[in-house]
């Protein structure tokens, strides 16, 4: 076919035209045509991955779409243990060919750059996909903002949060060995809610187990912006005065407010800290996923759903699991496995034209490991209230009596078999 020289200057105008609009949303490439029932899940953690394992297995006929941005899984519960020095973070990698290959689960690997709740559309870079029914599985970001200093990319990196496992982790771990014996690492710990309540206390217990094997001279400091220890207050306590005695140092009401990342100073309301390794895990929100899909609608941070499907209180075919939701309940990875699959049934349900269980119950367990081998537990039941509409703490579960050896066995054990959950 011939194209003359007008036909070129056409094609060249529109492009002009085209690039003079760039509100407009122009048609996007469907990156996956839709034939029949679609669920897309966005991001791929412990949350997202079950959902998304449980939608292909219960519910054949439904078509499932994972997107997530990072090429690998890497668990954050045991991701301690890389800075404590028994574990690596290629233990804590996985892949996720059993999740395509297994159950038929068509995954993406991208960043999601807008979500289109009236038109039931999710937009990446390079297309977009259409759903019935959207889960969002954001994790938490950051609100750097929230501490002086802490804003630039450099200053992250020579003071790391190490709460999303990964490179971060790694940084923490090569500073702990730099650091000369005799030295100061201050671990600062953010007002509740947070993901994994336990967390900073056990990394306060691995820190000092490598110290106290490689650096005996050398001190932890914990500056906790809460009025006391958010969980397992008896166990960890224990675990400082008898494995770490005199090593450890803790400090409640110390929210850090400003930090100075060329001298590692943390500053709070009473005093200013100077340690050889600062680590600040800062305040938290919803990822920003859930931005995207304006679900966010509680103190700007967290996401309201309905217990029962896990639905948006915002936005109707939109289901938040996860750390994400705002909830009196732990932010963990057991916790977004449980959600996961009551959501999981309530859409194979809702697509299905049926009605979701009525009286869900849930259960979550979390490990905290004290030392290399040693750990302790505690675990929850949890059962749908109607006249609350919430999940609330129903009879069972418990708390270890100390920390013990058998206790970190049954961690590893746990450990392996959420993964399984999720992945295999």
């Amino acid at each position: 076919m011939f194209i003359d020289r007008r036909d070129i200057l056409k094609l060249v105008a529109a492009s002009a035209a085209l690039n003079a609009f760039p509100g407009i949303a122009w048609a996007a490439k469907e990156l996956l045509p839709k034939k029949g029932p679609r669920v897309v899940v966005i991001g791929a953690g412990f949350g997202g991955a079950t959902a998304a394992k449980y939608l292909r297995m219960w519910g054949k006929d439904i078509e499932v779409v994972l997107v997530e941005r990072n090429s690998a899984f890497i668990s954050c519960p045991m991701s301690n243990l890389v800075l404590g020095g028994s574990k690596t973070i290629k233990d804590l990698t996985s892949s996720y060919d059993t999740l395509q290959k297994k159950y038929g689960i068509k995954m993406i690997h991208g960043e999601v750059t807008a979500v289109d709740s009236q038109k039931q559309i999710v937009s990446l870079a390079d297309g977009q996909l259409s759903y019935d029914r959207l889960i969002i599985a954001p994790g938490v970001d950051f609100m750097f903002d929230q501490i002086e200093g802490l804003g630039s990319i450099e200053a992250q990196e020579k003071i790391p949060h190490a709460w999303k496992a990964g490179q971060q982790t790694v940084t923490l771990r090569k500073q702990l060995e730099a650091m000369a014996d005799g030295g100061v690492v201050a671990i600062s710990i953010p007002k509740a809610p947070y993901r994994c309540p336990p967390g900073p206390y056990e990394r306060a217990c691995q820190v000092a187990f490598y110290l106290k094997n490689s650096k005996p001279k050398s001190k932890v400091l914990i500056l906790d912006g809460n009025p006391d220890i958010v969980s397992k207050k008896g166990l960890f306590t224990k675990a400082w005065s008898g494995l770490y005695a005199g090593m450890i140092d803790y400090h409640p009401n110390a929210s850090v407010i400003k930090v100075d990342a060329a001298t590692h100073t943390a500053k709070t309301e009473f005093e200013d800290i100077k340690a050889d390794v600062l680590n600040v895990i800062p305040p938290m929100k919803a990822g920003k996923v859930a931005e995207l899909a304006g679900v966010i609608n509680v103190d700007n941070r967290w996401c309201a759903v309905d217990f029962l499907t896990y639905e948006s209180k915002v936005h109707k075919n939109v289901h938040v699991i996860g750390d994400s939701v705002s909830a009196a309940l732990p932010k963990s990875g057991h916790m977004a496995t449980s959600q996961a699959k009551i959501a999981a049934a309530a859409i194979i349900e809702l697509l299905g034209g049926g009605q979701p269980d009525a009286s869900p119950i849930i259960a979550n367990t979390c490990y905290s490991m004290v030392s290399d081998k040693e750990a302790m537990h505690v675990a929850n039941v949890y059962r749908y209230n109607a006249e609350k509409q919430a999940m609330v703490a129903a009879d069972g579960g418990g708390v270890s009596q100390q920390h013990s050896d058998i206790e970190g066995m049954y961690a590893g054990y746990w450990a392996q078999n959420i993964w399984n959950d999720a992945l295999g």
